[in-house]
């Protein structure tokens, strides 16, 4: 039984995705801004920009792989618990490189860093749908849309926060509103009543897990989400510089790679509403197109259609970014929601860890951005085929 008050598509339901919303815009938005970090990092802490971008590629790495393993892991734990962890590890990582000097404690900063944004992400993402029924697919755009403000204004923020008050100071104040939002989001989202945690035990889930490994639609929607990930975490690596390199100011640069995430929001609201009306599979196969066709106008010299680009990239990062979840519900089973999408957070972990490095190497290696933009749009295109081929089959 449940409450008058708690219904699926609910006023209780709405706040749950409101809320989620807004712990959304810490979630993605920080890490994804390692581009911004990179030298001033480096400066602070005497480390090669190289170092410093493995560093970041560890913080993805846990961001996803850790974090999906939180995920599968937390099938089972009250999930106000676990983001309310999240939140005291956010507070307690504020103040950190105040104390922090070298190479490896960096590593474990933002290391565990990455863990506690994803975990949050990962929860967050799995619960508030289950709060909705016939208004799913809007709900998750919604708390997507948090997802791309925070694509949107936290590089911005982060290149401000740094350029005017330092590294140590800019982390702090930015990490302390994260734990905040965090604290917010542990408070109200919970499973609802209907859709308590899964009674399946430890053992039957991870013999859940290997059993799904061993499908061929599971291996291939396992890379295929993979790339999907992957694109954008390669193009985050060189695209702050790519945009100084046509002509902007630093500021300017941080502000346009941003306005990817601001765009994604127009595809991230009318993503879930699409969803419900073409299903998901053709929306998240048609983001993956739009991304395609964004990166490769790229390579085009001409102002008009770096912008284009800037958009259509938008476009399909929001619309694969909201969809994916829903396109996993409707293959694998609903009822285990935070270990499907932890075990294909597990999948973006494995791309992210080579990402920023492989970026930032190529740029160097070459001296141009054209190889690097081709390579993401190769793996773009690599994800569509996948996701083509894992779905058809099942």
């Amino acid at each position: 039984m449940t409450s008058p008050r708690e219904r699926p598509d609910g006023r209780r339901s709405w706040i749950v995705a409101l809320v989620g919303a807004v712990a959304m815009i810490f979630t993605f938005g920080t890490p994804l801004s390692y581009g911004i970090f990179r030298e001033p990092f480096a400066e602070t802490f005497a480390v090669s920009t190289v170092a410093m971008s493995t560093v970041f590629s560890v913080m993805l790495f846990t961001f996803f792989i850790g974090s999906g393993l939180v995920g599968v892991l937390a099938a089972r734990i009250s999930a106000r618990a676990v983001l309310l962890t999240c939140a005291a590890a956010s507070a307690v990582l504020a103040p950190s490189l105040y104390v922090v000097d070298s190479y490896p404690a960096l590593v474990v900063v933002f290391a565990v860093l990455g863990i506690a944004l994803g975990t949050v992400f990962v929860l967050t993402a799995s619960i508030v749908p289950r709060w909705f029924d016939e208004r799913r697919g809007a709900a998750t755009g919604l708390i997507f849309v948090g997802n791309g403000l925070g694509l949107t204004v936290l590089p911005p923020i982060w290149q401000f926060a740094i350029s005017t008050f330092g590294v140590r100071r800019g982390f702090l104040a930015i990490m302390a509103v994260t734990a905040v939002a965090f604290a917010v989001a542990g408070v109200v989202c919970r499973r609802p009543a209907w859709a308590e945690q899964s009674a399946t035990s430890m053992g039957e889930l991870l013999a859940w897990v290997r059993q799904l490994a061993g499908t061929r639609t599971f291996q291939l929607l396992f890379v295929g989400m993979s790339l999907a990930f992957a694109w954008y975490q390669l193009l985050a690596a060189y695209a702050v510089d790519f945009f100084a390199a046509r002509g902007l100011t630093d500021a300017a640069a941080s502000t346009a790679f941003g306005l990817i995430g601001g765009v994604s929001i127009i595809s991230r609201i009318g993503g879930g509403y699409v969803g419900d009306l073409v299903g998901s599979r053709r929306g998240f196969l048609a983001s993956l197109a739009c991304a395609a066709l964004g990166v490769g106008l790229l390579v085009v010299p001409q102002f008009a259609m770096l912008a284009l680009g800037v958009f259509f990239v938008g476009l399909g990062l929001g619309g694969s970014a909201t969809l994916y979840i829903p396109l996993l519900m409707e293959i694998f089973d609903p009822e285990k929601d935070t270990a499907v999408i932890g075990v294909f957070n597990v999948a973006a972990g494995i791309g992210a860890l080579a990402m920023p490095p492989l970026g930032t190497a190529t740029v160097a290696y070459t001296g141009s951005y054209t190889v690097a933009i081709l390579l993401t749009l190769v793996v773009v295109l690599g994800a569509f085929w996948l996701v083509v081929t894992g779905t058809r089959i099942r």
